[in-house]
């Protein structure tokens, strides 16, 4: 077994510590990445305080994670030592079920294995990227371009999955008018690539002083919901609505800012069930739809568009043991754009 260390939680109660584990023996078609940096989601939060209601502990989190491969398995083909290598949300599935076949291994149907707070098929815990080591197959490793700030490709693999997969799905383009309802670690993401397709990109916000901060991601617009004005403005302007907000909220201010047979799509996963009224879906042939991280396939794709149009992350950049003060400060939405954490300070 290998020697890992790391940052742990034991209970929903206590602060995140440092922690040694143990990381299971290279299998033939495994990866042993170094793991360089990590980003901070809020997944790791919710987590951390069992908001969610099954979360198991001891519990080291982090689903971001970017590093060098500093050992490879006997028949591994992907990688070799010194290639740069990422690994997102998950580290296995059952690979057979529809889904896993469809290229869609984030719903496999029969054993899905998420990077922390799961358990593998070798029947260990698994446990996240706030640690120095990882040990997973091939398969679930992703290729990191040499051409990108690494520390700022960190949170591509949770964050930037999550807003570029169902950009792609509903085919988002020229033509289309985007609106992205918050600027946090996923919305300057959907922003980012909203631009990158061609479509016309309005932020919607709470805060007048994230304005400026959107015209520079390359938003085209900017409405402050607080505004009534400004939001009446934009009734039945958009083709589509992304909405990253992690905190509850009514999605009713939202609806009616929809064009006919315009689509909702919520990636914040907040807390409280949505209300929505049935008259606000049928008036205007609304959809309401929601979307997780990508497959194995997509995520590599993603990653490959970022290369190619050099896209990354805004991020500052943390030492591990300010992760609690880091925690404090995302919660109030007082981040630019998302925390990663350096390892190096382990």
């Amino acid at each position: 077994m290998l020697a890992v260390k790391g940052y742990a939680a034991h209970d929903a109660q206590t602060d995140l510590a440092p922690w040694t584990f143990e990381r299971r023996d290279l299998a033939p078609h495994d990866v042993q990445i170094e793991i360089l940096y990590c980003g901070v989601c809020h997944t790791d939060w919710h987590l951390l305080r069992n908001e969610w209601g099954h979360s198991q502990f001891p519990l080291v989190p982090g689903h971001e994670m970017v590093g060098r491969v500093v050992a490879v398995g006997a028949h591994a083909q992907k990688f070799k030592v010194g290639d740069l290598a990422g690994g997102g949300v998950m580290v296995d599935s059952c690979r057979h079920c529809p889904d896993c076949e469809n290229g869609q291994e984030q719903f496999c149907q029969v054993s899905p294995v998420q990077t922390y707070n799961s358990t593998g098929h070798d029947g260990l815990p698994t446990y996240g990227g706030y640690s120095n080591h990882n040990v997973v197959h091939e398969d679930f490793a992703h290729r990191i371009s040499e051409k990108l700030e690494l520390a700022a490709v960190a949170p591509l693999l949770c964050a930037g999955i999550t807003t570029y997969s169902p950009l792609r799905r509903w085919q988002v383009g020229p033509g289309h008018k985007l609106a992205v309802v918050g600027l946090g670690g996923l919305g300057h993401m959907g922003v980012k690539f909203g631009v990158a397709f061609g479509a016309d990109v309005t932020v919607l916000s709470t805060s007048e002083a994230k304005r400026e901060d959107a015209k520079a991601l390359g938003a085209h617009y900017f409405v402050v919901t607080k505004n009534a004005a400004e939001v009446a403005a934009v009734q039945g302007q958009f083709d589509f609505i992304l909405d990253t907000v992690a905190a509850d909220h009514d999605i009713n201010l939202y609806l009616p800012l929809l064009r006919t047979n315009g689509t909702y799509i919520n990636v914040g996963l907040p807390l409280a069930p949505l209300q929505v009224p049935s008259f606000s879906l049928a008036n205007g042939n609304k959809t309401v739809t929601g979307s997780g991280a990508g497959g194995l396939t997509e995520t590599q794709e993603m990653l490959d568009f970022c290369a190619e149009h050099n896209l990354v992350s805004d991020i500052e950049l943390i030492d591990i043991k300010d992760i609690h003060s880091a925690f404090e400060r995302m919660l109030k939405g007082d981040v630019c754009y998302r925390f990663v954490i350096d390892m190096a300070t382990l």
